[in-house]
């Protein structure tokens, strides 16, 4: 999978998920943009980590959920990089809470975040990689694309609007050479995941066909996938990465 030191940017790259895939794709050949919001320090190990893997990776700060902030990174970028090849759109965040106690003020965190954020800095990279001959746009959803997930109302709206975004997206960028598809993750351990249940692995590996959670890597490949040039045809598709989880449903007879 050839990627001649291409240049990607992957938001929210401070921990979790994100720096799972600004791993993967140094690993892959990749030099790496790291966006972050707030964890500077998070930030900063990603990119080390990236370094230590023979790549080079800049650090750029910004809010992704606002237009001036958007302007200013990928300005920055600019200066830094001729082209940008691939953006991974990831940040994200979610609020546990049921339709009758989710605020109005985490409604609008979250779709400000997770699908304004990827909107606007879809709108940037399409006008950059228009220029230079096209590229990759990679979405993170989630299991949350297509399946309702009790008490997180802000954060199916948001998926689910991604994964139109997707679609509709790779439909006008086509023409300029612009792929766009979405990774959905399944069950994937990361820190956050364990700190919500101690005991996540068992809990969601038991009803997962595959019969384990994913990890960082999981998604991290199909992100490499989407990157590289061996899916110079694929477009506004989402690729569900969840050991079968969001495929099954409700089967009371199974044998344990």
């Amino acid at each position: 999978m050839s990627t001649d030191a291409k240049v990607a940017m992957v938001t929210g790259a401070s921990k979790g998920v994100g720096k799972g895939i600004a791993l993967g794709l140094a690993k892959a050949g990749f030099d790496v943009a790291i966006n972050y919001n707030s964890d500077r320090e998070g930030a900063e190990q990603t990119a080390q980590e990236v370094q230590q893997l023979g790549r080079r990776s800049w650090i750029i700060q910004g809010d992704v959920g606002n237009q001036a902030d958007v302007d200013r990174v990928f300005a920055e970028l600019r200066q830094i990089s001729p082209a940008l090849d691939v953006l991974v759109n990831n940040s994200g965040v979610q609020t546990w809470a049921s339709l009758f106690d989710l605020t109005e003020k985490d409604w609008d965190r979250t779709i400000r975040t997770n699908l304004k954020g990827s909107f606007l800095c879809t709108q940037a990279a399409g006008r950059w990689m228009r220029e230079t001959g096209g590229g990759s746009i990679i979405n993170i959803g989630s299991g949350a694309n297509k399946a309702p997930f009790p008490n997180l109302i802000d954060y199916c709206a948001s998926k689910g609007g991604i994964d139109q975004l997707t679609r509709v997206t790779a439909v006008e960028l086509g023409p300029y050479s612009i792929r766009v598809n979405c990774v959905a993750p399944g069950a994937i351990e990361i820190e956050r995941t364990r700190l919500e249940n101690p005991d996540y692995a068992k809990t969601w590996g038991t009803i997962t066909p595959l019969r384990r959670v994913g990890n960082v890597d999981d998604v991290a490949n199909a992100v490499i996938f989407f990157a590289s040039d061996v899916s110079t045809f694929v477009t506004g598709q989402t690729l569900y990465v969840d050991g079968g989880l969001w495929t099954r449903g409700v089967w009371p007879y199974e044998a344990n």
